[in-house]
């Protein structure tokens, strides 16, 4: 008997190319989930709320979020999607080189899921995002990806 694997919808909203290529790398040769890349914060949620240009892409079930973004910063992106009801139930990882106490503190006061430092290192890297993928795909279970408001 195999096992059936769950493919889920990633958004990645980050500004760095080499982040954004160490991602895309890690998701084609390891993973088996559609990864959606947005580099800025306005365009975050542009996709989210499926604003031109992104009226047709899937809603996704797992965000990365930098916190350094051009436009909205990340901060703001987490405000926004967890004040929404339509996205609130969306988990967000906080995914940033930032290891202060500060971004830390207020990621999780914004209600984000996790908050994960970005190894430097390329095979650190890869193993984070590996690590990230198992848990959401394999060990937790995610909302269907219906919103609140069609539910029931």
């Amino acid at each position: 008997m195999t096992e059936e694997v769950r493919v889920i919808n990633v958004l990645l909203v980050e500004d760095d190319p080499g982040d954004v290529l160490m991602t895309r790398e890690a998701f084609d040769e390891y993973l088996h989930n559609r990864l959606d890349v947005v580099t800025d914060g306005a365009a975050a949620l542009a996709y989210l709320r499926n604003e031109a240009p992104y009226t047709d892409v899937p809603r996704p079930d797992l965000i990365l979020l930098d916190l350094n973004l051009p436009r909205r910063d990340g901060r703001e992106v987490l405000a926004e999607v967890k004040a929404d009801p339509v996205l609130t139930h969306i988990p967000v990882i906080v995914l940033t080189t930032s290891q202060a106490e500060e971004d830390v503190l207020r990621s999780y006061q914004l209600h984000a899921n996790a908050y994960v430092t970005k190894p430097v290192d390329f095979e650190g890297f890869i193993e984070a995002i590996k690590q990230i993928d198992h848990f959401f795909v394999s060990v937790v279970q995610l909302p269907s990806g219906r919103s609140a408001d069609s539910v029931g």
